[in-house]
């Protein structure tokens, strides 16, 4: 009987803790430490010396246990979104931390045909077996209803909105959201003003039914987070002459 409560007590011990709705601290200061901002408004990650440090490693794995221990249903809206973006974007730097591409995200491929890591099952969140896929079609966008939540997620690609230096939190969601959304808007991988209209990234067009499903409806999107000088250039020539994505990895190079 002793020997069996005492195994019950390690088992116990060895479970991770829950995370409370502050406790994204832990995320925001290993990004602080490898999220590298660039002078031209792109965030790189130092993905090489992140991987030589074991005991970092190790933060982001227990971080990442104690998101899946938490009984995330009972936690308020704005708690919910910042869980759900932060387990996305943290699984997605474990997955090149270990995997290590030389290029890109799409070389991690579980079968011969996938298209790339997405639809793997990683992580398990109050008994379910989700992967990256689940977290953000099944999840995010069908129930926030957001398009913001675009601007939320990391791909560990450069033609993708920032991973940032700091996680996501529920007190300042609304206005992280929209800064995140103005950073990519305003960039040349988000919109990119040509004489024949607009080169806009492909996020636009995979995702246009989160954008109004219509070319109209991603211009009236964009203009809110426009700076005045792209805002007059879109109402001035407000044509999407085509779309662009870079997936090439988003590592500081060696």
């Amino acid at each position: 009987m002793r020997s069996a409560t005492l195994v019950i007590i390690l088992a116990t011990l060895a479970m991770p803790e829950p995370l409370t709705a502050q406790d994204h601290a832990a995320f925001s200061t290993l990004l602080a430490d490898y999220v590298i901002p660039s002078s031209d408004g792109l965030n790189l990650v130092d993905y090489d010396r992140w991987r030589s440090y074991p005991d970092d490693r190790k933060a982001l794995d227990d971080y990442i246990a104690g998101l899946e221990a938490t009984a995330v249903s009972t936690l308020p809206r704005a708690e919910r979104f910042a869980f759900w973006a932060n387990l996305y974007n943290a699984v997605t730097v474990r997955l090149i931390l270990i995997e290590n591409p030389s290029r890109s995200i799409r070389q991690i491929r579980p079968h011969p045909f996938a298209f790339g890591p997405w639809g793997a099952k990683r992580v398990t969140v109050e008994g379910k077996r989700l992967s990256l896929d689940n977290i953000e079609h099944d999840i995010l966008r069908a129930t926030f209803n957001d398009p913001r939540v675009h601007y939320a997620l990391n791909c560990a690609s450069i033609g993708c909105p920032n991973l940032g230096t700091r996680a996501w939190e529920a007190a300042t969601l609304e206005e992280d959201l929209n800064s995140g959304a103005r950073a990519y808007v305003n960039h040349p991988r988000g919109v990119t003003v040509t004489k024949k209209g607009l080169r806009i990234s492909k996020i636009y067009k995979w995702f246009r039914e989160d954008f109004g499903d219509s070319a109209e409806g991603v211009i009236e999107h964009l203009i809110p987070y426009a700076n005045d000088e792209l805002k007059a250039a879109i109402r001035a020539n407000p044509r999407i002459d085509g779309h662009q994505y870079d997936w090439d990895l988003n590592r500081v190079e060696p």
